[in-house]
């Protein structure tokens, strides 16, 4: 048996997109949309509380292009919270005009290859990577991915100090951006349909772009990487939900 990465996890984390029925939004009243959006913001100053307790984080954003309109992202201590939250939001009357466009379901995870201390649970460093304030810079890039797995390039068979020598590459071409672009790493195996989810965030978008051009040259990504669809969505900022939810 090939031997595995140790990992450590922090919290529990869910992507929620939601499509928007902009037909429907448009068919109430201005006072039914009023009341629907006090509502929705009140639920986020519920979520805002607790994120300054430091006992989750979250943030919202608009989603550029057919994929979806929204994306809540959801960070909390427990899977059974993450499910409360989903359902809390489904009971609101903003819900009622969205529709379930995807989601995926992780947990923040630090693993062996990165430099760990000997009680990574009291490094003040590693403990703020694991329950971390999710940013809110302007854009966010999401996507899932996995390792390949086949019969005669599987990265789950390549020796330990091979992997690590991989991905010490790769954590290497990424480092130039590190001011720039913020990450956030969530672990899905046996959560979701990939093994592992990426959510990037900058205030200049395009460096998204730059920073995967540059890792897909990594072998570890060129050879072994496997990835979902791409998700770009822009900040959704308390001040700029009436603008747009406007009709």
């Amino acid at each position: 048996m090939n031997q595995a990465m140790k990992t450590i996890e922090g919290w529990y984390c869910l992507h929620d997109f939601r499509t928007i029925d902009w037909t429907k939004w448009k068919t109430v009243s201005s006072g039914q949309r009023e009341q629907a959006l006090h509502e929705f913001k009140s639920l986020l100053k519920k979520w805002e509380m607790i994120e300054s307790n430091n006992k989750g984080s979250h943030s919202v954003y608009t989603v550029v292009g057919q994929k979806a309109d929204l994306l809540f992202m959801i960070l909390r201590p427990t899977m059974k919270e993450l499910n409360e939250v989903e359902t809390e939001f489904n009971k609101t009357i903003l819900a009622d005009f969205t529709v379930p466009a995807y989601s995926y379901i992780s947990v923040i995870e630090k693993s062996s290859y990165s430099q760990m201390a000997e009680n990574p649970f009291e490094d003040p460093a590693m403990l703020a990577k694991l329950h971390p304030t999710i940013p809110k810079n302007e854009y966010l890039c999401f996507y899932p991915m996995s390792k390949l797995r086949a019969e005669k390039t599987n990265w789950f068979m390549l020796p330990v100090e091979e992997r690590k020598r991989l991905m010490f590459e790769h954590i290497g071409t990424g480092k130039p951006y590190n001011e720039q672009v913020k990450r956030i790493i969530t672990g899905s195996i046996g959560f979701d349909d990939y093994e592992w989810g990426v959510t990037l965030f900058s205030d200049d978008a395009l460096q998204f772009k730059k920073l995967i051009y540059d890792t897909r040259f990594d072998e570890v990504s060129a050879v072994y990487g496997i990835f979902g669809s791409f998700f770009i969505g822009n900040l959704l900022k308390q001040d700029r939900i009436n603008q747009f939810f406007h009709i």
